[in-house]
Parts: C-alpha cells; sequence; structure tokens
C-alpha cells in the first residue's frame, strides 16, 4: 500500500480520472486510509473483497487532503458511496474529485506538453527489482519527470510481485533493450567518423 504525494497542479490535469477527496486529514494517513476502506467495507460500499491500495495526498489552504482515485481493480456500489459521502460531509468534507478541481483548484488544464515515457534499456540489465526500478527512476529524472520518479519508486516498492514491479515500471519508461541501445550508439559513432573523414 503506498501514498504518494502529488501536488495540487498535477490534479488539474487529470480530467480524464475520478476519485473520492476527503479533506483535512490530521495525524498518521496511513491511519485514515486503513480507516476510510474499513468504513466503505463496513457500509458495503467496498465490494469482493477490494480496496484501495494507494491514495494520494496533497496540501491545498493548509488542509492535508487524500484522494481515493477510482480504478477499475477496485470495486464500488456508487450509489452507496454517493450517499455516504454526504451523510458523512460533516466529518471529512467529501467531495469528487471533479467538482473540487473546478470549484477550489481554478479548473482542469490541458496537458498540452504531456510528457512521452522516455526509452529506458532494460532488457539485458541485472534483473534486480531495485536495480531496474534505480535506472528507470535515473532514467526519469534525466528527462525532466522528477515527480513521476517518485511516485514510481513508491509504487514499486509497495509491489507484492516482480512481475507488478515491471509492469509499474512500465507504465513509466517504454521499455528497451541495451542492444538496442549500443546499437544506436555504434551508429551514431559511425556517423561522427564518417564525418570527421570528409
Amino acid at each position: 500500500m503506498a501514498i504518494l504525494q502529488i501536488t495540487p497542479e498535477k490534479l488539474r490535469t487529470m480530467s480524464e480520472d475520478e476519485g473520492l477527496i476527503i479533506q483535512g486529514c490530521g495525524g498518521p494517513l496511513q491511519e485514515w486510509v486503513d480507516g476510510i476502506n474499513d468504513l466503505l467495507t463496513k457500509e458495503e460500499i467496498l465490494l469482493e473483497g477490494t480496496k484501495f491500495n494507494d491514495a494520494y495526498t496533497f496540501t491545498h489552504d493548509n488542509l492535508t487532503c487524500l484522494l481515493f482515485k477510482f480504478s477499475d481493480d477496485v470495486k464500488l456500489h456508487m450509489g452507496k458511496l454517493a450517499m455516504w459521502r454526504l451523510k458523512t460531509h460533516g466529518a471529512f468534507a467529501g467531495t469528487w474529485l471533479s467538482d473540487y478541481v473546478p470549484n477550489s483548484l481554478g479548473g482542469f488544464i490541458k496537458n498540452t506538453a504531456e510528457k512521452v515515457k522516455p526509452d529506458c534499456p532494460l532488457i539485458g540489465q541485472d534483473g534486480n527489482t531495485f536495480n531496474l526500478m534505480g535506472i528507470a527512476a535515473k532514467t526519469l529524472n534525466d528527462n525532466n519527470m522528477t515527480e513521476e520518479a517518485m511516485e514510481m519508486t513508491a509504487r514499486v516498492m509497495s509491489s507484492g510481485s516482480y512481475g507488478e514491479a515491471l509492469n509499474i515500471i512500465g507504465e513509466y519508461v517504454n521499455i528497451t533493450s541495451v542492444d538496442d541501445d549500443e546499437a544506436e550508439d555504434f551508429s551514431d559513432d559511425e556517423g561522427e567518423g564518417q564525418g570527421m573523414s570528409l
């Protein structure tokens, strides 16, 4: 389970997402995540034994907030969740992501400079999870994607298996082969050599 730090500006780029925002979370955030999961399970809002494994935290107007983003692997009774949100608004100030961003952050923005996943030569490297994670994080940092590097690292560290870790890394970088990278370097060197001989 991971609690990932994001900025309010990042929320403004999430127009394709939806989720539940809880405002004013004082104290240990993990206790909030566990508590919300327990409450929603008891209210039969979380279904089929699923729960929010990841949560996002951000600070706005001096309030620490949590975002529980909806995803395919979290089964929800949306009607009951909507009623629960209204019933508990005094305690949790719960709101939808799609309401919070327009009302509190000035609306969603189109990420016109959306970053493309950078190529990362992992095939042929030492297959140790931490080694691959480190290489991917360095690639992201080298491409001015520091926030993505931190998010990826946190998710990999909390993943439950080697396969899950690789899938997470693949969400952030385009996994390529070391051989492809070396072949490209050779081609560049060859071109430089030809240029020098002219």
